[in-house]
């Protein structure tokens, strides 16, 4: 139970230190006074926390919720940000890898969705050549739903 209330105690530490920081407008902050802000203060507990217990399969969702958070920050405060789907992949490949560090879990997923999410950010900018790269992801965008409810039905059904 220990465990539980210690990652619970990160979380109300940092929305703590958010809420105070912001009654106290510092000028220094006032770009985090923002949703986006939440989710990273709950992906670092998830950090802290996985480091502290020793329970390195946190790693994964700390990571992946700090890596939204900072993405939706940069998209609201930066122009310069990439604003693209692959940005989520990529987010999620950081996260296998991170894992991966403590855990030896995960490696060739994290490197396949960094690569893909390489390629396809970078895709606006391929050679003529390689345009039916374009048309296969506006298919596989198109059909993704189907295909996330197939795995769904067969995860169900497989024994």
């Amino acid at each position: 139970m220990k465990k539980k209330n210690t990652f619970t105690a990160y979380v109300v530490i940092g929305i703590g230190l958010f809420f105070l920081f912001k009654q106290l407008k510092l000028p220094i902050f006032t770009d985090f006074y923002s949703w986006p802000t939440l989710l990273i203060i709950i992906g670092i507990a998830f950090l802290i926390y996985s480091f502290q217990v020793k329970d390195f399969n946190q790693l994964f969702p700390g990571t992946l919720i700090l890596g939204l958070g900072i993405h939706f920050h940069g998209m609201e405060h930066y122009t310069f940000w990439i604003d693209h789907w692959a940005m989520y992949p990529l987010i999620v490949g950081i996260a296998f890898l991170v894992r991966y560090l403590k855990t030896k879990e995960g490696l060739i997923p994290g490197l396949i969705l960094i690569i893909l999410s390489c390629v396809f950010i970078f895709s606006i900018r391929i050679p003529h050549e390689l345009n039916w790269i374009n048309d296969v992801f506006n298919f596989i965008n198109m059909y993704w739903p189907l295909v996330l409810i197939v795995i769904g039905v067969y995860l169900l059904k497989k024994k």
